[in-house]
């Protein structure tokens, strides 16, 4: 199964951009969640217009789903400026950027989502205009060729990414506020359900929020979808009320545990418990035997396992824990239902 099929993935589905966007707060006092974050960019953001300055360029970095997006938009409405959005693969070759650059207007903000795949060829334009607001453009070829210095206005570059490591220390280096976006506490994942509900128009109970929010795995983007599948269920069987009973029937038929696992985790799970008698069990091995990509079970369904304390990293492979064992029942002990 690709990380686009399944429900509980944290990456944004093309079809989800209109929904996205309608749920997504535009002023910091409706943001939930990230409170260290949010007052340091307040702060930031109160100091530059006081200095009639744009706010200095901004890393936001952390697993996907977690507000990088929504957290450049709001700074652009909290600071009053015209936000432009791109992404690392769109901007192919230096042309592309200087073409954006260029019609840059003073105080806008230009988002990069995924910047850390923006070409080197790329990235060495991005330094000067970052740090000195100029564009050094190459005129001609050989002996002759002589390098052109556009000024530009000044500007805020915002850039998002999920892999800060495979960012190069002298692009990293030039964002001048740098912040790491963590998991979110259930409580917060309770108030943007209920915030999201309020503006699809859903009558929901207290408990069918927890449920969902349980099954979110800590991430706002997949909490809106969950909310958005139980409603779906609840209009079919219930008239529209999102109650406890109904939204456990949804999830049953999705297949989705208390946890937030799907089929594919807990086959993982299983195959080491079973095939592989607990582990330790070679990665590759692991992905012949489930039928999955080594790259796609290492980055996609590793990290939530080892968050949860269901999996373990050896030297020698993969080993499922004792909690791991006893969610799955494969424990002595009885285990409640996964769902």
């Amino acid at each position: 199964m690709s990380k686009e099929e399944r429900l509980i993935t944290p990456q944004e589905k093309p079809e989800e951009d209109a929904l996205e966007t309608s749920l997504r707060p535009r002023h910091f006092q409706d943001y939930v969640g990230q409170e260290r974050i949010k007052k340091n960019l307040e702060i930031a953001i109160l100091a530059a217009k006081k200095r009639g300055e744009p706010i200095d360029h901004v890393l936001l970095y952390g697993a996907p789903g977690l507000g990088k997006t929504t957290l450049a938009h709001v700074i652009a409405n909290e600071t009053g400026a015209n936000i432009r959005v791109t992404s690392g693969p769109a901007i192919e070759k230096s042309g592309d950027l200087a073409a954006i650059l260029t019609n840059l207007e003073a105080g806008d903000i230009l988002f990069i989502d995924e910047i850390h795949r923006l070409p080197k060829t790329v990235e060495e334009i991005l330094y000067p205009a970052m740090e000195d607001f100029a564009l050094d453009i190459v005129m001609g070829k050989g002996p002759s060729a002589r390098t052109l210095r556009l000024d530009l206005p000044h500007f805020t570059i915002v850039g998002a990414t999920t892999m800060a490591s495979l960012l190069s220390a002298p692009l990293r280096d030039r964002f001048g506020l740098s912040y790491h976006l963590n998991f979110y506490e259930n409580k917060d994942i309770e108030k943007i359900i209920s915030r999201s509900a309020k503006i699809l128009g859903i009558e929901i109970a207290s408990e069918a929020k927890s449920a969902i929010s349980s099954r979110s795995r800590r991430t706002p983007r997949i909490a809106n979808r969950l909310l958005k599948r139980a409603r779906d269920y609840c209009q079919v069987k219930n008239e529209g009320n999102l109650t406890l009973p109904y939204c456990l029937e949804a999830f049953s038929l999705l297949e989705i545990d208390k946890l937030g696992l799907d089929t594919v985790d807990r086959r993982l799970l299983q195959t080491i418990a079973e095939k592989f008698k607990g582990g330790p069990v070679g990665l590759n091995t692991l992905a012949a035997a489930t039928g999955e990509e080594a790259d796609t079970i290492e980055n996609v369904y590793e990290p939530y396992l080892l968050q949860l304390g269901f999996l373990d990293r050896s030297p020698r492979g993969r080993v499922i824990t004792h909690l791991g064992r006893a969610h799955l029942g494969l424990n002595d002990e009885p285990e409640n239902s996964l769902f």
